[in-house]
């Protein structure tokens, strides 16, 4: 994929420091922290190091990357090698996509209890599933499943929804057979919507009884147990949105599937179109329309906030597993799969390398020496590269 022409380093560049005067007061640290991290990504101010090609003896110079998981040129390594480590873990079934979308009336309380109500959606919509699949009405089977959390919708609004990714089949009760799902059905959608609402508004009834959730500014007046109340009411009279994909292939194809949904962040490089005149124009999906492409325009300040209020709290997991694959039981849970499945363990894979290679003759470029900040920035125009290389270090 070529190189974007426009990048979100590009306007909070230009706008970050704006944006700051006006909104900093409401931004927590860890905002403040993603805006500096993309903006110096890639650049002197993070560092570098001088390559050789080991063929041609080309030199070139490449700055480091700042690794925060929020910034969009930052993802690639990281995601090639989490799914070289899952190759390890794939069975040779098919596999189903299941996603739990919470209700748009949470957004605001989601948004001032990030960490508290991110957790118990993963826990509730993981506990929906294992619950679910267990019933001898359904799969009657003991499942494991690999969840993550995205929490934008293609407009950049609050979204949250976790998807989960779970084999086509299970461990029967006693652990004596593999009970495998129906080729072109997992588990019944309606049922899941029942039990998942049920689950997530019991608890978050117990985090307000326990006194742990958070209210400010116009979600004050939610702190008040009538009024609670009645938001539960209401979320309680609508069906929540559980949505089973098709299934896809086997263990070939996992991988691949897996790469569009982990490591991803509210919006790529990629689908950014324009930046001028205090706007910024980017494509996106409207899935009401039949997924049509098209380009939203927005400010320069509504897209940053829209933007940020993906920050996750840190330290925040993303990518759980749970069930069989937990992380307690892991190890023998898929022993024990692969031994009713009568298959082997598929070969480890080798972790990826950002090898650079020479843009010259395509030699691999090695490190013959690492530069500091201070060192790019106060060294001569020819030691600093006029365009970043892509680099991971």
């Amino acid at each position: 994929m070529s190189r974007p022409t426009l990048e979100v380093a590009d306007i909070l560049h230009a706008s970050g420091s704006s944006f700051l005067d006006r909104h900093g007061s409401h931004l927590a640290p860890q905002h403040r922290k993603v805006m500096d991290a993309i903006v110096r990504c890639r650049t002197a101010a993070l560092g570098g190091h001088r390559d050789r090609c080991s063929a041609c003896g080309h030199q070139a110079i490449s700055y480091n990357s700042c690794r925060n998981r929020h910034c969009p040129k930052c993802q690639g390594n990281a995601r090639a090698r989490w799914l070289a480590a899952r190759s390890a873990e794939l069975l040779p079934v098919s596999y189903f996509h299941i996603v739990f979308t919470l209700p748009h009336e949470l957004s605001a309380l989601v948004l001032q209890n990030k960490r508290l109500l991110y957790d118990l959606l993963f826990r509730t919509s993981a506990a929906t599933l294992l619950e679910v699949a267990r019933d001898p009405k359904h799969l009657g089977a003991d499942i494991g499943m690999l969840s993550v959390l995205h929490t934008w919708g293609q407009n950049l609004q609050h979204h949250p929804h976790v998807h989960c990714v779970v084999p086509g089949g299970g461990l029967a009760r006693d652990g004596s057979s593999w009970v495998p799902a129906a080729s072109r059905f997992f588990l019944p959608v309606r049922v899941l919507s029942r039990v998942f609402r049920g689950k997530f508004t019991t608890e978050l009834k117990q985090l307000l009884l326990q006194g742990k959730l958070h209210f400010h500014g116009s979600l004050q007046e939610l702190a008040a147990p009538e009024r609670f109340q009645r938001l539960l009411r209401q979320l309680f009279s609508k069906d929540w949105v559980v949505y089973a994909k098709p299934p896809f292939g086997g263990a070939d194809h996992v991988l691949n599937y897996l790469a569009r949904y982990t490591h991803r962040v509210a919006i790529s490089n990629h689908r950014l179109v324009s930046f001028n005149d205090d706007q910024v124009s980017f494509r996106w999906k409207d899935y009401a329309a039949g997924s049509k492409q098209k380009v939203m325009t927005v400010s320069t300040g509504e897209f940053l906030r829209r933007f940020l209020i993906h920050v996750l709290p840190k330290g925040l997991v993303r990518i759980r597993h749970f069930g069989l694959f937990a992380n307690r039981n892991r190890s023998a849970s898929l022993l024990r799969c692969r031994l009713l499945l009568k298959v082997a363990a598929p070969p480890p894979q080798p972790a990826p390398t950002a090898q650079i290679k020479c843009p010259l003759c395509s030699g691999d470029m090695l490190v013959v020496e690492r530069i500091t900040s201070r060192q790019l920035l106060s060294a001569p125009t020819d030691i600093s590269p006029s365009r970043p290389r892509l680099d991971s270090s």
